[in-house]
């Protein structure tokens, strides 16, 4: 049994409580449940305090031998120093909570949404908590007229759109969630949620008249803060350029592989291809359960292949809630959003598009057609709630490392911590590839998967060149719809989206090929002693922790054993 180091559990017990109470929200979408009652506290007495703590942090994390700490702790300290690190900058920063007006409207509409997401709690007992905060959002988005004076016009318009999810979601939204509940709950639900629409109008107004007219082209991090993003947070040696030259040679191969191989399917261009796969799609009767049925067979045949132990993780394939229909399309709303950390229900609900006999006919078709089988094969199946992200995710929750519990757990806007990101994504896409080896995928699927090898390419090069002020928003759109055929609403709405997450865009194609070569690099050690199941078991076992941290230590013991 591995022997811990005291002072430094205490320390790391520090760490959470202060990352906790500074991140309420995301302590909710953990399992923290002590913290459910409240919202962030952006006023400049509240990010002061924030900060103050970091300092203090960083200050007794520096008395620390890390030469008396396990491998794992060793681990634990770099990660949480470098978050710690990053949160200095993200305090001090335009990026943030002072440029980005965004920021505002999802913590406060998903602290509310993710009390009833996810939780084993009764709604009935997360009323008070919902009441609370709902009734605190009026100085949360105070909080933010007051620290946003200008941003980037897209970042206002998402913040915008994201005030028509709110008043969905605290209209009619909370007022059939709160059906099953006693008059009383209702009554003070429906209280505190008509508090929280006036407040997100008043928002609404601010950026209307003040900050729509305060246009800024300040969206880029700088090249400095980018290469310090990536070695901080996904300990990467490699910088921004370095990222971007891999990403453009990928990007380059993957188009010829695209073009060479178009002919197999009778086609003059590979994205005319991909017409054919919308054409197989289930019935109306069949949708949801063909999500369960290729789940069973993508589980069957990973059990079959012994690809690796596939923990016993309930999951249920269920038709979005009617409270949230009217609000997701403007919000962050997820499909699969990671289960809680901690306090998990015992059943993992998987929200899926509904489709249902009583919708007009030709939108059931364009429904069924959006969500074909392709699509919910790669997507749902594979990438989200299987192999990929709901399998990496208990084994995490079951790893050692206490930052690699909790860190790709998602939030509002984005995961816990910034160093989960190259081990989420990046297994979740090494998994797709893994079951296309594995042989669950079509040749026309396998084709396709080329197309999203250029969209990970893609975002690598937009994500680089976009926060190093080499390329703007129009040109970063343009650049998607030219060299992934994403329509243009969607390259745009990806482009704003890598402006506001600096960092995160190239987990996708760097933490994937980070994995195959580590898996190659261990086949080639262990010649016909390599056992692929053990190498997945042992790799997803350090916890979504940064690709590089877990492949360095996979690489010391197996020196070590040698």
């Amino acid at each position: 049994m591995t022997v811990q180091n005291e002072p430094f559990q205490i320390w790391l017990d520090r760490f959470f409580q202060a990352y906790y109470r500074h991140q309420p929200v995301n302590a909710t979408f953990i399992g923290e449940q002590d913290y459910d009652h409240l919202l962030p506290d952006y006023s400049a007495q509240g990010v002061e305090y924030a900060l103050a703590g970091v300092a203090r942090l960083l200050k007794e994390a520096a008395g620390i031998d890390a030469a008396q700490l396990n491998a794992v702790e060793r681990m634990d300290k770099t990660l949480a120093e470098g978050y710690l690190r990053i949160q200095q900058w993200e305090l001090a920063a335009h990026h943030f909570h002072r440029g980005n007006p965004s920021l505002y409207t999802g913590e406060a509409i998903f602290g509310v949404i993710g009390l009833f997401l996810g939780s084993n709690k009764p709604a009935a007992d997360r009323v008070g908590a919902a009441v609370d905060r709902m009734m605190a959002i009026d100085r949360l988005l105070t909080a933010g007229t007051q620290n946003v004076r200008t941003a980037p016009l897209a970042w206002t318009q998402r913040a915008r759109r994201e005030c028509l999810g709110a008043a969905a979601f605290f209209g009619p939204g909370i007022s059939r969630l709160s059906e099953p509940l006693t008059h009383k709950q209702r009554q003070e639900l429906r209280r505190a949620a008509d508090a929280a629409l006036a407040a997100f109008v008043r928002y609404a107004r601010y950026l209307d008249g003040v900050l729509s007219r305060s246009d800024s082209a300040d969206y880029a991090c700088g090249g400095d803060v980018f290469d310090a993003l990536l070695r901080e947070g996904h300990g990467l040696t490699q910088n921004g350029d370095d990222v971007a030259a891999y990403a453009t040679t990928q990007l380059t191969a993957t188009h010829a592989a695209l073009a060479e191989q178009a002919a197999a399917f009778n086609v003059q261009h590979w994205r005319d291809a991909f017409a054919q796969l919308a054409e197989l799609h289930p019935t109306i009767d069949g949708y949801l359960n063909r999500y369960t049925q290729l789940w069973a067979e993508s589980h069957e045949l990973a059990v079959r292949k012994d690809l690796l132990t596939w923990p016993d993780f309930p999951i249920e394939y269920v038709p979005q809630p009617n409270w949230a229909r009217e609000a997701a399309p403007y919000l962050y709303f997820l499909f699969y959003r990671a289960p809680a950390a901690f306090h998990r229900p015992p059943v993992h609900r998987y929200l899926v598009t509904p489709i249902e006999a009583s919708m007009p006919a030709d939108e059931q078709e364009r429904r069924l057609r959006a969500t074909n089988d392709s699509v919910i094969k790669l997507n749902h199946v594979v990438h989200h709630g299987g192999i990929g992200h709901h399998v990496q995710n208990w084994h995490a929750y079951h790893g050692r490392s206490r930052i690699g519990q909790v860190a790709a757990v998602d939030c509002a806007s984005r995961i816990a911590l910034f160093c989960g990101g190259t081990m989420a994504e990046g297994w979740a896409c090494y998994a797709t590839t893994l079951m296309g080896e594995a042989g669950f995928l079509t040749p026309l699927e396998q084709f396709s998967e080329l197309q999203t090898d250029l969209r990970m390419a893609a975002r690598a090069v937009v994500d680089v060149r976009l926060h190093q002020g080499r390329m703007t928003l129009e040109e970063a759109a343009a650049f998607y719809a030219d060299q992934t055929g994403m329509p243009v609403e969607a390259a745009r709405n990806e482009a704003v989206k890598n402006s506001m997450f600096p960092g995160a865009a190239m987990i996708y194609l760097i933490g994937r090929d980070q994995i195959l070569s580590l898996r190659e690099e261990m086949k080639q050690r262990a010649g016909s002693d390599f056992d692929l199941k053990a190498f997945h078991d042992k790799f997803l076992s350090y916890g979504s922790v940064p690709v590089a941290l877990a492949a360095k230590a996979m690489r010391e013991e197996a020196h070590h054993a040698e």
